[in-house]
């Protein structure tokens, strides 16, 4: 007979059992499997994140350097410092876009 060890751990996670070591390699193989799939899928799914310039983001969002400061300071908008300059995050933006 043979059982599936992550299921029978996921519905009855108190039982305890005697696994036979290929039973437990193969388990073990699953769930490198399941974890490779799962890091496979969020990676994919992540956005690249590149940084942009004031001047970029007063164009792409139509509003004025001064807009940018305020944003600034009341959090709205937080930059990224980067060499003594600020630059902002792709996401930040698209996400402003997208309301």
């Amino acid at each position: 007979m043979e059982v599936n060890i992550l299921e029978l751990a996921k519905n009855c996670p108190g039982v305890a059992i005697t696994v036979r070591a290929e039973d437990l390699i193969n388990a073990n193989a699953m769930l490198i499997a399941e974890t490779r799939r799962a890091m496979e899928s969020e990676a994919n799914t992540k956005k690249e994140v590149t940084l942009l310039t004031c001047e970029e983001v007063t164009q792409r969002l139509n509003v004025a350097p001064s807009t940018l400061w305020r944003w600034k300071k009341k959090g709205y908008l937080t930059p990224v410092e980067f060499g003594g300059q600020f630059r902002y995050r792709s996401t930040d933006i698209e996400r402003l876009l997208e309301g």
